[in-house]
This record gives structure tokens, C-alpha cells and sequence, in this order.
């Protein structure tokens, strides 16, 4: 993987294009190992492509590399998973950009994920139960440990599949609204 500055960028050919190139240096040489979760994280360097399909921005960065995570980096990520709905942002565990870093290798994925929802502010996350019978209490949204995602060009079972095979945390699957879950808290599935 080459080392790309992390950068926003707001839709345009130019997002497509960086996201292209990103995937196909993301997949080479993965699909030959024999552990994918040991050879992937003992890469030299870990990259994400994220698109939060609330605020259209974009975000392709490396967020580790020369054995630690780069903060520049893993603040551009911590703002794109921010609480669209309150626009706060908070730290994200490093485990789930680590999980989702996987996630992307094994899938040998060229697109980036889209976010249906990162953090949730304690607000957010009341609105949501308040209003709907699938949200947890408390969910790991809020501690920066879970992700909605979709991947395009995925099917959504597929994606769930990838995820539950990682056996890297919780992973729900909601078809109805497109997207999966996937968190580093104790391994479970819904």
C-alpha cells in the first residue's frame, strides 16, 4: 500500500479515482496468505476508505504505520465517523479501524465502506431507541466501538459472512435497511 496523506474529499472524479487506486494496492498479495488476520496486520502499513452517506464526505487514509497509529490520521477518521446528527465528534477505538481494516482484506474490497453510522452522541442514541425497536441502550455506538456499514458492488451477506469469519466482535445483520453491523465488543451475532 503506498502512503496516500489523509485527505477529505467531497465527492467528484477525483474521490472514484483515489479510492480505485487505493483498492488495488490494498489487495495485492493478500489473497495468497495463508492467515489473512496475521497477514494483514503485520503489514507495514494500514489503510481505510470510508464514505459517510449523511455528510457525502470522504476519507482515505493510512492510520498506521512504522508499528504505530498516526494521530493526524485517526483524527481525520474519528471526524468522519463523527454523530451526523449532532456533528460531535469522539475518539474511535483503534480496534474497530483495525477490524474494518480486515474486513476490507479479506472481502479484497476496491471500494471504500459506507458509513451508515459511527459514533452516537448519549442524545443520538436516545432518539433512536425512543423511536425504533433495534437500538440498543446501550449500544457501543457510543463508546466509538461500532460501525453501520454497506459495501458497494457487496452483496449484504456477504459482508455480514466476511464479518462473522473475522470473529473480531458483534456483527448484526439488517437487510430491511442495508447495512451490517460490526463492533470489537464480545464476539455475538444478530
Amino acid at each position: 500500500m503506498k502512503n496516500w496523506p489523509g485527505k477529505i474529499i467531497c465527492g467528484g472524479d477525483a474521490s472514484r479515482r483515489l479510492f480505485l487506486k487505493w483498492g488495488v494496492a490494498s489487495a495485492v498479495g493478500i489473497a495468497a496468505r495463508p492467515s489473512l488476520a496475521r497477514s494483514s496486520l503485520a503489514a507495514p502499513e494500514r489503510g481505510l476508505a470510508l464514505y459517510n452517506i449523511h455528510t457525502g464526505e470522504s476519507l482515505q487514509a493510512v492510520y498506521w504505520a512504522q508499528g504505530s497509529y498516526i494521530p493526524e490520521s485517526m483524527a481525520e477518521f474519528n471526524r468522519i465517523l463523527r454523530d451526523h446528527r449532532t456533528d460531535q465528534v469522539a475518539p474511535i477505538d483503534s480496534h474497530l479501524f483495525d477490524l474494518l481494516y480486515l474486513l476490507h482484506s479479506k472481502l479484497e474490497a476496491s471500494q471504500p465502506f459506507h458509513v451508515i453510522s459511527g459514533y452516537r452522541s448519549p442524545a443520538s442514541n436516545a432518539m433512536l431507541v425512543d423511536h425504533s425497536s433495534g437500538v440498543a441502550k446501550g449500544s457501543l455506538h457510543m463508546r466509538g466501538q461500532a460501525v453501520d456499514i454497506s459495501l458497494p458492488n457487496r452483496g449484504l451477506s456477504t459482508l455480514r459472512d466476511a464479518a462473522l469469519a473475522l470473529r473480531g466482535g458483534g456483527v448484526g445483520y439488517y437487510p430491511a435497511s442495508n447495512f451490517v453491523h460490526v463492533d470489537v465488543g464480545r464476539v455475538r451475532s444478530w
